[in-house]
């Protein structure tokens, strides 16, 4: 489901059979193994600032530099070292807080389902 509508209808989607889209990940992201970026953008906001949505990634090593974002992981595990800053483990009902533009090396040990806020 998705909207742009500004006044969405409620809605409700049980996440962790929630069917998911390809989302290519650049290569050069990619720092070890061959991981799957898949997701769903549930909603979005009509002026683009606001999405809220589901993503997973397979095992693998990866970077990324990050939005201002409020996840909670469903599913699998992961160490998220934040470049000069925390390291984090992170795993079923763990809720992350990532800040715009930390630079971040995700490590995948289980195929890792989030549901997830970003402020653009």
């Amino acid at each position: 489901m998705r909207t742009n509508d500004q006044a969405p209808a409620s809605f409700a989607v049980h996440i962790p059979d929630a069917e998911l889209e390809p989302e290519p990940l650049d290569p050069a992201q990619i720092v070890s193994g061959e991981p799957v970026v898949t997701g769903k953008v549930l909603w979005e906001s009509a002026d683009g600032t606001q999405v809220r949505g589901i993503w997973q990634i397979t095992p693998g090593v990866v970077t990324d530099t990050e939005a201002n974002e409020l996840f909670v992981v469903v599913s699998g595990r992961a160490t998220v070292a934040v470049e000069g800053g925390a390291t984090l483990e992170i795993g079923p009902g763990d809720a992350c807080v990532l800040r715009e533009g930390d630079r971040t090396t995700w490590t995948v040990h289980e195929t890792l389902r989030k549901a997830y806020h970003i402020s653009l």
